[in-house]
């Protein structure tokens, strides 16, 4: 008995009830798909079929068993599809999410260059501030800010980093000396939309942090919103360090609070790579991962790396 496609038959009927319909998706006869069945059933010395002249219904064995079928093959059928890719130039549609300033800040040059290596690649980048559901929205790699927690998914840190609380020399310019996180008080402050009515600032010393609420001036559930309105001066904001950094060495914003490391939520930053957990790594996913992480793993490339629209070397790493 063939059991693979034996298995294949049975779940189709479970899904279809008939075995006329399961016999012309696979070009045979009703009664080889009958016969395939019975030996199922034999081999497991359980019904899963109940068989009628008018109706097909599934035992409550055939039921779990369908359930445990479905997930089997899919897996087969994704091995049979990367083992596929392996063997044949890199080539399809690869789905990319990514949190705001790093798509637009980041991504866009690498993208580009990417193409010159791999023509047959095609990207669709999709941007937004909350991680994407991999399997619900057929995502192939998700850039988060922080690791993912969710089951089935694996991860690649491409960079650690750490938050920069800034503001414009202008804004800077007369007021209050920041020399302690509470003196945050008596300034404007730039937040990002978080859950809930209070806004909180954790700065960390060493071993201790604290924490600071806050009203703020300005809200926005993005980054470069808020980078911009600090540009502007409205006040200070926090922002990733690889954000601003070119921002602080042309002087257009000023860190402030540098003895302390500052966050909104945790410590545990930087840039992550989310991927579905699966046996083997697409061969598109696989080199788009390398190659993201050649050009922005590590401080230097990855200050570098933000807001570069071109002069990315696009030649095959030797």
């Amino acid at each position: 008995m063939d059991r693979l496609r034996a298995m294949e038959l049975f779940l189709s009927i479970s899904q279809t009830r008939n075995f006329s319909e399961t016999a012309r998706r696979f070009g045979i006869s009703a009664t080889g798909v009958s016969r395939m069945i019975t030996d199922i059933e034999d081999e497991l010395k359980v019904k899963l079929l109940l068989r009628s002249t008018r109706q097909v219904a599934l035992t409550e064995s055939g039921q779990e068993y369908a359930r445990q079928l479905e997930g089997i093959l899919w897996r087969i059928n994704e091995l049979r599809s990367n083992i596929t890719a392996i063997s044949s130039a890199p080539q399809g549609l690869l789905r990319v999410h990514s949190r705001m300033m790093f798509g637009l800040g980041v991504l866009p040059p690498l993208i580009a260059a990417f193409r010159k290596l791999y023509p047959e690649i095609h990207i669709e980048l999709t941007l937004g501030e909350a991680p994407a559901d991999l399997r619900r929205n057929q995502i192939d790699v998700d850039f988060r800010i922080s690791p993912p927690v969710e089951a089935g998914v694996k991860r690649r840190m491409l960079f650690q980093s750490e938050r920069y609380l800034v503001g414009a020399p202008a804004y800077l310019a007369g007021k209050t000396d920041l020399l302690a996180p509470e003196d945050i008080l008596a300034h404007e402050c730039l937040a990002y939309q978080l859950p809930g009515d209070e806004y909180t600032w954790l700065f960390k010393k060493q071993d201790r942090v604290g924490e600071v609420a806050f009203k703020p001036r300005h809200v926005s559930n993005n980054g470069i919103a808020l980078l911009e309105l600090a540009r502007l001066g409205e006040g200070l904001a926090l922002l990733d360090d690889y954000t601003v950094h070119n921002d602080i060495r042309q002087g257009r914003l000023v860190r402030v609070l540098s003895d302390y490391r500052i966050s909104n939520k945790g410590f545990d930053e930087g840039m992550y790579a989310t991927i579905l957990d699966t046996p083997i790594i697409p061969a598109k996913i696989r080199l788009f991962l390398d190659f993201v992480g050649e050009h922005v793993a590590g401080p230097e490339l990855r200050f570098s790396a933000h807001g570069k629209a071109a002069g990315i070397d696009s030649s095959p790493a030797a």
